[in-house]
Formats: C-alpha cells, sequence, structure tokens
C-alpha cells in the first residue's frame, strides 16, 4: 500500500469526554465512528500508527492528530482503503449515510473546508451503503480488519 485514502471504524465502548488537542473537549457518546483520512507517503504506515493506540500514560506515541486522541479511548474495528486520494469526498459520504452525526466541528479537516472528517454513528455502519455512496470510486474499495494492516 503506497499513498491512499482510509477509514478507519472506530468502536467506542463507553461514553467519554475527551480533549481533542486545540479543539477542546468534547463528550463522545458510545458507538461507532467513521474517520476519513488519507496518507500521501505510505498508507500502510499511516494506518499502523493509528492502530498502535492513543499516546497514554506510559507511551511513546506523540499525540500528532485529532484522532490520536479519540484513539486512546477507543479501538479501530474495520479498515477500509484505497489507492488513492478523496478523503473529502470520503467524509462527505459518510456523512449522508443513515444516522451519520457530526460531534466535533473541524475534526481532522483543519486542512480542508470539510464540516469533520469524523462521523458519528450509533450502529455499526454499513461498507456495502459506503462504498455504493462513493459511486463508481467505491468499486475498487477494500475492507481488512486491523490484524491485517499490523501483520
Amino acid at each position: 500500500m503506497e499513498k491512499g485514502t482510509y477509514a478507519l471504524i472506530i468502536s467506542l465502548e463507553m461514553e467519554a469526554s475527551i480533549a481533542v488537542g486545540k479543539l477542546g473537549r468534547f463528550t463522545f457518546p458510545k458507538g461507532y465512528y467513521i474517520y476519513a483520512g488519507s496518507a500521501l507517503g505510505g498508507l500502510r504506515q499511516r494506518v499502523q500508527r493509528h492502530l498502535r493506540g492513543g499516546g497514554g500514560e506510559g507511551s511513546t506515541k506523540k499525540l500528532r492528530w485529532h484522532i490520536d486522541y479519540l484513539l486512546q479511548h477507543a479501538k479501530v474495528v474495520e479498515v477500509w482503503y484505497i489507492e488513492d486520494s478523496r478523503e473529502c469526498l470520503w467524509a462527505s459520504t459518510a456523512r449522508e449515510m443513515p444516522q451519520g452525526q457530526i460531534l466535533v466541528p473541524g475534526f481532522g479537516s483543519s486542512d480542508c473546508r470539510c464540516p469533520s472528517h469524523l462521523i458519528y454513528f450509533p450502529h455499526l455502519p454499513s461498507f456495502v451503503l459506503f462504498q455504493k455512496g462513493l459511486g463508481e470510486k467505491g468499486q475498487n474499495l477494500l475492507r481488512v480488519l486491523p490484524d491485517y494492516i499490523q501483520g
């Protein structure tokens, strides 16, 4: 995997109040989240970094991106990816899915005009609906479990 776009499908098992860098503190309800990101210098390495979890006590991982703060409290359950660069389209597609909600404006989108690259769902979001939402661009979308990326 070279450069590309990815979606982390994240499970948060209990409500948490989380300080997200300079964005501030937010309440994240129990449920699922889609985080859309891109990696121009190495897709596998970027996703592997996210899979290492948060930089909590005893961790040497530096909290660099907004997603790092959420991953201190949640876990990645799936990774969707494609070897191209369309992170804003992916965030938009997730926002348009049934029950998708923006809870933290500006999350992961400080370098674009998107309202957020993190979308909340009370239940596990559908890969098939997401793929259909991408239209023709979704035909090459791949879906893997975190163990595949880490291995």
